[in-house]
């Protein structure tokens, strides 16, 4: 079988990259034969569907791509599979989408969202990004390179890390996080809490939030740790191995791949119950799910041309929509503390984490996964 992957290619540090990247590597080491290519409109794309000829061509990204990752390959007579997480909801191509054998998307809460939005979603199955085991992988805390790390933190002996990442960390609940740490920081001081950010509008805007929140809530700075720039997966998953706990309660996350390598560096995570978080952390085993305390809804939207509309407009919704989620702090900070507290608590679920993740999402699993489905809906039909 052969098989194209149209992604942010050739390989950069961004969660749709890595998501292709790792399917490529899963399906040769099951015997597919796998041609990667970016998925923008551009001469070594054409190139590529005429002497490669592939079986399916996967497209990942979000419904936005669809003219890209689906539309394209369907254009030149190929079988097209498109791979989607979700960005809030979904304003076009619901025909195309219905009519195809085969969708794949991250989660059940992406799948739900299709659904939600208009789609039958008899076609639609869940297929979850796999990650790579050999770097992201439990380091004992007493290693000296995660020694050294935490070192330049500022994180003492006797002190316990916090860690959030990914985007401009708001979307990831750091915010909710801070409000919970205000909660329990008389009964357990000893905390750190280090916030890996993506450089940018959104981040700078936030940031903003943050810095008020942080004066509000009378935190020590010196607590709080703000990080930045280009980061290796290596580095990351060292990160991920010096912290304590993994804390992310997103306010919309259609898978949370961050959160599921938090688990394979052997770390407990606290998240909330909704969303790719549901389908990636298992409550009270490998974390915590807190429920959603309310939900951000809008009764309309803007839609423009680059979602396959001829003019910028708005849409208005008959029922309105959710759009974000809010973690319930007091639950936050109840689950927080008691890993922070329970030393033997953290061990237990980072160990299960850890197996978890890897008999689970390994990367190659993932891939059997999507072999299966192809397989099934598409190759053999």
């Amino acid at each position: 079988m052969k098989i194209l992957l149209l992604y942010p290619y050739p390989l950069e540090m961004d969660g749709q990259s890595l998501q292709g990247h790792y399917l490529a590597r899963g399906l040769r080491e099951l015997g597919v034969e796998v041609m990667e290519c970016s998925r923008n409109n551009n001469l070594q794309k054409l190139w590529t569907y005429k002497s490669f000829n592939p079986d399916a061509v996967i497209g990942i990204g979000f419904w936005g791509d669809s003219p890209d990752v689906l539309y394209s390959p369907l254009n030149h007579g190929l079988k097209a599979v498109p791979w989607f997480n979700a960005d809030g909801w979904v304003a076009n191509y619901h025909d195309t989408f219905n009519n195809l054998p085969l969708m794949c998307v991250t989660s059940n809460w992406v799948k739900q969202t299709y659904i939600r939005d208009g789609l039958h979603g008899n076609n639609i199955h869940v297929c979850p990004i796999g990650y790579d085991p050999d770097v992201f992988k439990p380091i004992p805390m007493h290693d000296k390179k995660v020694q050294k790390l935490r070192e330049l933190l500022g994180i003492q002996p006797d002190e316990k890390m916090i860690f959030t990442a990914g985007g401009d960390v708001t979307s990831k609940g750091a915010q909710e996080m801070m409000q919970a740490i205000a909660k329990f920081q008389d009964k357990f001081p000893n905390w750190k809490y280090v916030l890996k950010v993506n450089e940018g509008f959104s981040a700078e805007d936030h940031g903003i939030e943050e810095d008020k929140l942080i004066e509000k809530l009378g935190f020590d700075r010196n607590r709080i740790t703000y990080l930045s720039g280009e980061y290796s997966p290596s580095f990351m998953a060292m990160l991920l191995n010096a912290c304590d706990i993994y804390a992310a309660p997103s306010r919309l996350e259609g898978f949370g791949m961050i959160q599921l390598e938090a688990q394979a560096c052997g770390k407990p995570v606290v998240s909330i119950n909704v969303g790719g978080p549901k389908d990636v952390i298992k409550h009270n085993e490998t974390g915590f799910l807190v429920d959603v305390s309310h939900e951000i809804k809008l009764d309309r939207e803007w839609a423009y041309p680059w979602m396959g509309f001829e003019e910028k407009h708005q849409i208005t919704f008959p029922e309105p929509k959710t759009f974000a989620y809010r973690a319930d702090i007091n639950q936050l900070a109840e689950c927080t503390l008691r890993l922070l507290q329970d030393d033997n608590l953290r061990k237990q679920m980072g160990e299960a984490a850890a197996r978890h993740a890897f008999e689970n999402f390994h990367y190659k699993v993932s891939a059997k996964i999507m072999l299966d489905l192809l397989k099934e809906n598409l190759i053999n039909t």
